[in-house]
């Protein structure tokens, strides 16, 4: 009788061991994200969330392009399950391409319908206009005016000047290609590359480091969002001065989704949540970030562009991303040639 007790208590200790194991697991479930926005931004995001939720987080930064890349090859055994931040053209094509999941967040109702998918396949949480942004005293040296136009950025003298992201890797990159096209239209918008092209002096794989090459003096020119050159000018580059071309400009829509199949779908789910909150959209301020924010609660940075004050191009974000895959191989096979 002894001997079955022993037995019956040890089978009690090791089922209840079994299932402390398991509470173990799951509350040690770790959140992977894909961060498309800037690094201090996403940090400052994070910790945030992981203080409110006690979920924890893990998180690679990379471009837009490079984000949608990844996923593409991890299409079959998705590593992450939300990407948080960057323009909302490339999330378009992922969700062509079936790589997200909608989610229909009860937070989505204080978010404009200009700034969401109607299915809930991504959620807008930023905007932000395209601006030309130059280094004043390379301007003054060299005897030249703020360029306020696309076709001055033509003119000789900004030859081997001007660095712009690459479409490939960059959000911003594909932006410039699809505001110009829906500007000018196709073709007439590809002449404009060819002869743009000549005047670059730089394919950046970012959106931002365009603009720290001209805030440091080495290029003379760039083609960025504006509020990462107000970001910049706070930090110190000084001599950065923004301006926005006369023809018209686009804008992002910077986004927040579910990877389709991801590993964590209820954290993913609160980490959504959350960030559609006000307070939430409100910590990019905290740490330098400057764009127009998409929660009709929340207070925009008093440095950001509204986008009603600017001659801004009728952008059609749903064209953009639809046709994302065709224009960068036209872009790719008679402007960059790789």
């Amino acid at each position: 009788m002894g001997r079955q007790y022993i037995l019956i208590v040890f089978a009690v200790l090791l089922m209840t061991s079994s299932i402390n194991g398991c509470s173990s697991v799951e509350e040690s479930k770790v959140l992977h994200i894909y961060a498309g926005l800037y690094e201090d931004h996403a940090i400052k995001a994070i910790e945030a969330f992981e203080k409110e939720t006690g979920i924890k987080v893990k998180y690679v930064r990379l471009s837009a392009g490079e984000i949608l890349q990844r996923l593409q090859k991890e299409k079959d055994n998705p590593r992450a399950s939300i990407w948080f931040g960057g323009p909302v053209d490339t999330f378009i094509q992922a969700k062509q391409e079936g790589l997200l999941t909608p989610y229909l967040s009860p937070n989505r109702q204080k978010i404009d319908d200009m700034f969401k998918d109607e299915e809930g396949y991504w959620t807008g949480i930023y905007a932000g206009p395209l601006a030309i942004v130059s280094n004043r005293l390379w301007l003054q040296q060299n005897g030249l005016s703020v360029p306020k136009s696309w076709e001055e950025l033509l003119q000789s003298e900004f030859k081997w000047m001007i660095a712009m992201p690459n479409p490939n890797t960059s959000g911003t990159g594909y932006t410039i290609l699809a505001t110009l096209i829906q500007l000018y239209g196709e073709e007439e918008a590809f002449d404009y590359f060819r002869k743009l092209h000549e005047q670059i002096g730089w394919y950046t794989t970012s959106g931002s480091t365009s603009g720290r090459l001209v805030g440091a003096g080495d290029m003379g020119v760039a083609i960025l969002f504006a509020q990462d050159a107000v970001k910049f000018f706070k930090e110190g580059f000084n001599q950065i001065v923004i301006s926005f071309p006369k023809e018209g400009t686009g804008y992002e829509i910077g986004a927040v989704a579910m990877i389709h199949n991801g590993p964590e779908t209820e954290e993913a789910q609160k980490f959504i949540d959350w960030i559609l909150t006000k307070q939430a959209q409100e910590l990019g301020k905290q740490v330098g970030n400057y764009h127009l924010l998409t929660n009709r609660e929340a207070v925009s940075p008093a440095e950001a562009f509204p986008l009603s004050e600017l001659n801004v191009v009728e952008y059609d974000h749903e064209w953009a991303g639809l046709n994302r895959q065709n224009i960068l191989e036209r872009w790719n096979r008679i402007i960059f040639r790789k």
